[in-house]
C-alpha cells in the first residue's frame, strides 16, 4: 500500500485512494471495527500499520501540493526583460507617501542643525531594554510586547537603541536623529501595525532646558507641517526619561492632538553610555512616523501603506 501511495501523482487521485483505505467503507476502516476480536499483539500490529499509513499519506499530500504550488509559480513567472506591454498606462512612478514625508522630516531636522545615525534593526536585548533602564523583569517591558529571534536577538521595538551607540561612539555634545522601521506585536488594523517607523531625536549639551525642548518640538512641527501650532506637555513615564512626557498640538481651536512621546534623558542611561550627567543633560523623543504622515495628508488607513496597490499610490503619491 505505501508503494501505491507514493505512485500517485495527483491529490485528487491521492484522495481517492485515502477514502478506499480510511473512508467509511474502507478497508482500514473496516479492519479497525474488528479489533476487539483480535488478541493484544495483533491489535498492536494494526494500530502501528494504522499510524504508518496515515504517515504516509500526510507526507505524499504535502509533497503534491508542494509540487503543484511550484508548477503554478512557473507557469507565472514573468520575464523581467520582456517589453511591458498592458492596456493600462500607468505612466510614470510615483513616491510613495512615506518616502514623500521622510525626506520633509529629515529636512526639517537638519534645518535644526541635527545629524543623522541609523541602527541594525535586529537588536540585542542589551542595547533595546537593558541600556535604556529597562531592567530584566521590569513591568514597562510589558508595554512592548516584541518580536523575539533565535540567538536571544529581537527586532528592535523603537529607534532609542541608535541613540545609546551613537553616545558610547561620540559622547557628548551630541545632536542627533535616527528614523527607521520598529516592530512590535500588534493587531494590523486601520490605526495600527506591527512593523512601523520612529524618527526620535537626542539632544545632549550643558545647560540644555525645558524651553529648547520646547523651541525644538514647536520648530520640527512648524517646519514639517508649514504652519505654527500651540503646543501643551502632559506628564507620562518612560524608564529612559525623566521627567516624562507626551506633547500634543492644536490641530484646530481647542481640539489637540496627540504627536508623541518625549522626555529629559534618564541620568543613569546618560551613565551607561560614559555621559556625566552632573555636566551634560538633553532631551530626546519621537512623533510616530506615520501618525505625522497620515495628518499631514489626510490618509486615513494605515494598512494602505503596506499594500502595495499602484492605484493608491498614483492617487496619493508624489
Amino acid at each position: 500500500m505505501k508503494d501505491k501511495i507514493n505512485q500517485t501523482s495527483n491529490l485528487e487521485d491521492l484522495k481517492s485512494l485515502y477514502d478506499s483505505v480510511f473512508g467509511k467503507n474502507g478497508t482500514m476502516t473496516m479492519r479497525l471495527k474488528g479489533m476487539r476480536d483480535l488478541d493484544n499483539d495483533a491489535r498492536a500490529a494494526l494500530n502501528s500499520e494504522n499510524t504508518e499509513l496515515r504517515t504516509v499519506f500526510k507526507t505524499r499530500e504535502s509533497e503534491l501540493q508542494d509540487a503543484e504550488i511550484m508548477q503554478k509559480m512557473e507557469m507565472g513567472k514573468l520575464d523581467a526583460t520582456a517589453p511591458f506591454e498592458s492596456d493600462t498606462d500607468f505612466g510614470a512612478g510615483k513616491l510613495h507617501p512615506l518616502t514623500q514625508s521622510l525626506a520633509e522630516m529629515e529636512a526639517a531636522f537638519e534645518a535644526m542643525g541635527y545629524s543623522k545615525r541609523t541602527g541594525p534593526e535586529i537588536e540585542s536585548d542589551y542595547y533595546n531594554f537593558e541600556m535604556l533602564n529597562f531592567i530584566d523583569g521590569h513591568p514597562a517591558r510589558d508595554m512592548q510586547d516584541t518580536f523575539f529571534v533565535e540567538g536571544g536577538n529581537l527586532l528592535r521595538t523603537h529607534t532609542s537603541p541608535v541613540q545609546i551607540r551613537a553616545m558610547q561612539s561620540e559622547g557628548a555634545p551630541i545632536k542627533i536623529y535616527s528614523p527607521g522601521p520598529c516592530y512590535r506585536v500588534d493587531t494590523f488594523s486601520v490605526k495600527h501595525s506591527p512593523a512601523f517607523r520612529q524618527i526620535e531625536w537626542l539632544h545632549i549639551d550643558k545647560d540644555i532646558t525645558m524651553t529648547d525642548f520646547m523651541s525644538d518640538i514647536k520648530t520640527f512641527l512648524n517646519l514639517y507641517f508649514g504652519r505654527n501650532f500651540d503646543i501643551r506637555l502632559r506628564p507620562s513615564y518612560f524608564p529612559f526619561t525623566e521627567p516624562s512626557i507626551e506633547f500634543d498640538a492644536e490641530w484646530k481651536p481647542g481640539e489637540w492632538m496627540e504627536m508623541g512621546g518625549a522626555g529629559f534623558v534618564h541620568p543613569q542611561v546618560l551613565r551607561n553610555c560614559g555621559v556625566n550627567p552632573d555636566e551634560f543633560q538633553g532631551h530626546a523623543g519621537g512623533p510616530g512616523f506615520e501618525r505625522l504622515t497620515m495628518l499631514k495628508y489626510g490618509l486615513m488607513d494605515i494598512r494602505k501603506f503596506f499594500d502595495g496597490d499602484v492605484r493608491w499610490i498614483r492617487a496619493n503619491g508624489f
